[in-house]
């Protein structure tokens, strides 16, 4: 038997994938590319670095074949996306079926280049289980049931006082490049992240969120003000779907994240309670729009990526406690692509905490949103509360206590700086490349749409506006059409109330007070 025919037979599984004919104007398109590479990352973990490709054969094993030219472009797009994600072709074969036609195999190795950062921002209930599942992930240990693994990463002020942390999520791990996850022995170890750090071919991070319904404010903190790349929601099987679950749902969904839903707490539920929880969730992910998707195998995950769009929903069944879904959650994490940014574009990182070091000084830690920066680059700081920028020096820049040269957009960085002793930095400040030329915005015009409020929304009304790591009071100078009410949508023109910040056009924000919410984004800054 030939390895075509084997093949062929076998099937697609492992790392094996079917392409009838792939097309450059087509799937090398930004949602086509993206997906394609996602699943390739995907056949390459399950091949342990390996995949393989049957080109002219269609999803139920018949062989079409392709002609020379449809062949040709194919083995290119294949190439293309094989650059995306570290890898590159190893082997061509060619099998004639007819006169002018012919399927071929194709054999893709995986490359070792620099890694990639996956940033994830948890959000569920309290006493849902989020902070113990992410525990057990990054160290592959069970839980004992009273949150052992969920202590290891709650940031205690002398985690500080050790060097220049950026510990803004409470959970890291990595994967080396054949898919294999690397986990933390000793999670309060600086040593071992610093190795995963530096030895990892892909790294996760997790942003922690709260699920006390009082610090709501602190969960949209951690929400909005980094760059994410995914949330995960966790959902207790024994509790089931609360007010909360969809607090936090609505405000990934206003933030276009792509979200991934955790059933926690399996263990503690019997199959009939069980089914209960993935009722709710199916029924709420359907209400604003979601397609729910349950992931209970390694295929599971392969459908998932081929249908890559923010409307599929993957849920995986999970327990901190008997490592339930685990293994299913880190092939995930690993075949996920991180968010495409152009790192040739100007620096910019807003500020989100502000430490004084023993022996460093001035610390700040935020997300890079684009760009890249280095050790003793001259950068801009501001605006002050007088509309300035100060320019001032990057002394040295560090993630997860490993000392890096670079910051690079997407990464969770802390960095000391130099020549700040006049400035007094304040959250939702920024760093920016000299060469951006900030502007210095008090008031801007946003489209916005009222999710939740009593009444009317009328001038003068001062919620609070959440953009990148800015909290503060704005105050609705216009409405048009004079008013707004829950589920409307409309243009406003709105004004900080104390200080001026750093925005620019098509950036999204959500305002809060109270129980009232809405969501909007900047459709022109007023200089």
């Amino acid at each position: 038997m030939t390895e075509f025919k084997k093949l062929i037979e076998k099937g697609e599984c492992g790392n094996l994938e079917f392409k009838e004919k792939l097309k450059k104007d087509l799937h090398l398109k930004t949602n086509k590319k993206s997906s394609l590479a996602s699943q390739l990352k995907f056949r390459l973990l399950e091949g342990k670095g390996l995949a393989n490709y049957l080109i002219g054969v269609d999803d139920d094993k018949n062989k079409i074949g392709l002609e020379k030219d449809e062949f040709r472009e194919t083995v290119k797009v294949i190439k293309e996306i094989s650059k995306e994600v570290n890898a590159e072709i190893i082997d061509i074969k060619e099998k004639k079926i007819s006169k002018n036609k012919k399927i071929g195999l194709i054999k893709i190795n995986s490359t070792s280049k620099d890694s990639e950062h996956l940033i994830v921002g948890t959000a569920g209930h309290v006493d849902h289980g989020k902070s113990s599942l992410i525990g057990s992930l990054v160290t592959g240990e069970a839980d004992n049931g009273t949150g052992k693994t969920r202590t290891y990463f709650d940031v205690q002020p002398h985690e500080i006082e050790r060097g220049l942390s950026a510990d803004l999520s409470y959970g890291v791990y990595g994967f080396n490049k054949n898919g294999e996850p690397v986990k933390l022995r000793n999670p309060l170890s600086s040593q071992e992240r610093r190795k995963i750090i530096s030895k990892c071919n892909k790294i996760v991070s997790f942003v922690d969120t709260v699920g006390h319904e009082p610090w709501l404010r602190t969960t949209i903190r951690g929400l909005v003000g980094q760059k994410l790349d995914y949330g995960l929601l966790a959902i207790a099987a024994d509790e089931g779907v609360t007010h909360i679950t969809r607090e936090h749902l609505g405000i990934l969904l206003a933030m276009d994240l792509p979200v991934i839903v955790a059933i926690t707490k399996t263990d503690l539920a019997d199959e009939k309670r069980l089914n209960k929880t993935l009722q709710e969730t199916t029924k709420l992910l359907k209400k604003v729009g979601k397609v729910p998707y349950k992931i209970e195998c390694r295929e599971d995950i392969n459908t998932v990526l081929e249908n890559k769009s923010n409307v599929l929903i993957p849920i995986l069944k999970t327990s901190a406690v008997s490592l339930r879904g685990i293994s299913l959650l880190d092939k995930l994490l690993y075949s996920l692509p991180a968010k495409k940014e152009d790192k040739e574009k100007p620096f910019k990182m807003y500020i989100d905490r502000i430490y004084d070091v023993t022996g460093v000084g001035k610390v700040v830690s935020g997300t890079v949103m684009s760009g890249k920066v280095k050790e003793g680059k001259e950068v801009l700081l501001g605006p002050t509360k007088t509309g300035e920028y100060k320019p001032v020096k990057i002394k040295s820049i560090e993630m997860h206590h490993h000392k890096v040269e670079r910051a690079e957009s997407g990464q969770i960085v802390g960095i000391a700086l130099k020549g700040i002793e006049d400035v007094d930095i304040q959250r939702g400040m920024t760093l920016v490349s000299t060469e951006v030329n900030p502007e210095t915005v008090r008031e801007f015009k946003a489209d916005i749409m009222v999710l939740n409020h009593p009444t009317k929304i009328h001038e003068g009304y001062e919620p609070v506006i959440h953009l990148e790591t800015i909290s503060e009071a704005a105050e609705f100078m216009e409405i048009k059409g004079d008013f707004i009410v829950a589920g409307d949508s409309s243009e406003a023109r709105l004004r900080f109330k104390f200080n001026p910040h750093y925005i620019y056009e098509g950036q999204k924000f959500i305002f809060r007070e109270g129980k009232s919410k809405g969501v909007g984004k900047v459709k022109k800054v007023i200089k």
